[in-house]
Parts: structure tokens; C-alpha cells; sequence
């Protein structure tokens, strides 16, 4: 979308009706050029309603991504990250990508309203929708190399997975590498993407793509079943203070991961893994598959499958996992004597 357009959607953004003559004189624009950034916003999805002599309204009010509103949310927080926010962007990951080669800062944050190009893992795209979603991308720098950083993707989920918690999604699990899903229906993926020397350091730009409140028109999209966090939460969720309580818990994770790895928290992270003991098919991206049952993580992150032939290891990128019986359970059902965690 055009600049005018996004100025057109803060206007509305407070879903009361306003006139093409006060949007016009507010944005600077011509009344026509409000007609077409009406066309525009109904063109990414949004329902935009028109009452001759009321003006115009979006069917629901929406929280825009706002750098002030974030850090506000982040408090004593804020200091850690430097917040960068963008109307809209090709991908948040690729961008942040670009900033991590010319000197960006530990701690930089990316977050965009639209993506164009949204990545997600090998290759798919990232659907979501103006208001509906938060896509944004973390710059960690390690001092470790690459090859040291396996399993990042899984205490990455954990991180998710306690702050959707914590909020009432208290089915919310993984599903290895990087899915985290509610009740069967995705609700956020993590895309790692890393530059650096063999031996270190290495920055890492963490991607999350996180499903809050999902149209009709995104849902018809997506080619899996999707949940949204509003939905699993049961209650209306404010965008910013979402985001800012995700960096602040991924700054946790992150901290404690460069720090000893992977183990110390795998025990937590199988307590949230919805395929755990379940019998699966794992599709490679030749077209192969493996067929077996999950038998837990190793240390650097591997997927554990025992098989005809004993149990494998397999890493990230190398394999999809697809449920080959039911529906994956929940959380709870997973593992019913775990609480949830306090706030």
C-alpha cells in the first residue's frame, strides 16, 4: 500500500466514522485521493464501511504497530532493544538481514504492519493482514559460530509458548522445529536466518510471524489449519503490549541460550511438545519420508525418531513433520499434570 493509504488507516484505526472531508484535510490529500486509498485499504482485506453523510468506518477497530506504544509497553525493558517500525516492508527478516551487514545494534527490532514478501520456513510464504497479525524480526548477535546455535528455533518457540500462556492460551505447545500450535491450529511460526564466521560471532535475525486476530479473507489464504491468539487467549489482545512482552521473554531465553545452550531447557520445552511419544511422518524436501515415533530432542536440537531401522536424528531444514494419526493434542492433554506457568 502507498503512503496515503496508511495515513487514511491511522484515521480509522479507531473504527468511529469519519468524513472524506476531515480524512482529506488531515492527511493533506485530495478528497479523491481518499477514495483510493479507501480502494487500497479494501484491496489488503480490510472491510471499510460508507454511510453518505457519516463518511467512513472500519468494520472493527484495530491497534496499529506503534514504536511509542512499545516501548511504553517494555518499561525499564526498553533500554535492551533499539525499535524500528515500518508501514511496510518486503520481509522484516531480509530487512533486518541488510542492517545486521552495515552495523545494526544487538538487540535491534524490526516490526512491520504488511510484509509483501512475508518468508516463512523452507520457503513458504507468511500470510496475514493489515491488524491481524505481528511480523517482526529480532537481531541477536552470538559469539558463539553457527554450528554451536542448534535448537535455537526450539528455545525461540519457548519463549512464545510462555507469553501466550501466561495470557490464557493454555493449550498452546510446539511442534518440532518451529511451529507452535493451539489445538491442532498453527498459530505462529520462526524463521532463523544467521551471518557470521564459522567460529563466531554470528548474528541471528529471528523471524515471528504471529497470528492475533485472523479475517475470513487471511484464514481462505492459508493453506493449513490456523488459530489465532485472541481466539486461544479468549479475549481481545493489544498488539504493542503483546510484541513487548514477547521481546522481553525472548531477551530471557536468548540471554540463558548463549550462555549454556539448548539443555537446560529442554526439560520445559518437552513439556510443551505436542508430538511427543506420538507416531509421525517426517517428509524430506526430496520427497522421501520416514515414518516412526517421536522420542524426544537431543541436546543440539535434533528430532529423535525411532524407526524400523533404530532411532535417527533429524535437524531443522532437512524435514517437515506431519502428524500420521489424529490431530495433534494439546498442550493440557499432552501432558495434563503440567501447570501453567505463572505470571
Amino acid at each position: 500500500m502507498k503512503a496515503l493509504a496508511y495515513s487514511v488507516l491511522r484515521a480509522l484505526a479507531d473504527g468511529d466514522f469519519h468524513s472524506g472531508e476531515n480524512l482529506a484535510r488531515s492527511a493533506g490529500m485530495s478528497r479523491a485521493s481518499v477514495w483510493y486509498a479507501i480502494r487500497e485499504l479494501e484491496a489488503a482485506q480490510l472491510t471499510v464501511y460508507k454511510v453518505r453523510g457519516r463518511g467512513y468506518r472500519l468494520a472493527h477497530a484495530i491497534s496499529l504497530i506503534d514504536g511509542r506504544a512499545i516501548a511504553a509497553a517494555l518499561g525499564t525493558q526498553a533500554g535492551h532493544f533499539s525499535v524500528i517500525v515500518e508501514d511496510s516492508v518486503e520481509s522484516t527478516n531480509t530487512a533486518l538481514l541488510q542492517r545486521s551487514v552495515t552495523g545494526a545494534a544487538h538487540g535491534t527490532v524490526l516490526a512491520a504492519e504488511w510484509q509483501t514478501m512475508g518468508r516463512g520456513r523452507m520457503g513458504r510464504a507468511w500470510q496475514s493482514g493489515i491488524g491481524s497479525g505481528l511480523t517482526f524480526s529480532l537481531l541477536w548477535r552470538f559469539d558463539q559460530g553457527a554450528a554451536n546455535l542448534g535448537g535455537l528455533s526450539l528455545a525461540v518457540g519457548m519463549a512464545i509458548v510462555r507469553v501466550l500462556r501466561r495470557n490464557g492460551a493454555h493449550d498452546a505447545g510446539l511442534k518440532w522445529p518451529n511451529d507452535v500450535l493451539w489445538r491442532g491450529c498453527k498459530l505462529a511460526g520462526i524463521l532463523i536466518e544467521m551471518q557470521g564466521d564459522a567460529l563466531g560471532p554470528t548474528a541471528v535475525v529471528v523471524g515471528i510471524g504471529l497470528n492475533v486476530r485472523l479475517s475470513e479473507a487471511v484464514r481462505d489464504r492459508i493453506d493449513q489449519a490456523v488459530g489465532d491468539v485472541e481466539t486461544a487467549c479468549g479475549c481481545a489482545i493489544e498488539r504493542n503490549a503483546l510484541l513487548a512482552e514477547l521481546l522481553v521473554e525472548l531477551r530471557s531465553v536468548l540471554t540463558a541460550f548463549s550462555q549454556r545452550g539448548l539443555p537446560p531447557l529442554l526439560e520445559e520445552w518437552r513439556r510443551y511438545h505436542l508430538y511427543e511419544g506420538r507416531a509421525v511422518t517426517l517428509k524430506r524436501p526430496d520427497g522421501s519420508s520416514e515414518q516412526g515415533e517421536v522420542h524426544g530432542i537431543a541436546d543440539d536440537g535434533a528430532l529423535l525418531l525411532a524407526t524400523r531401522n533404530g532411532v535417527r536424528r533429524y535437524h531443522s531444514g532437512e524435514v517437515s513433520l506431519r502428524a500420521a494419526g489424529p490431530s495433534a493434542r494439546s498442550g493440557v492433554a499432552a501432558n495434563p499434570s503440567t501447570p501453567p506457568i505463572a505470571r
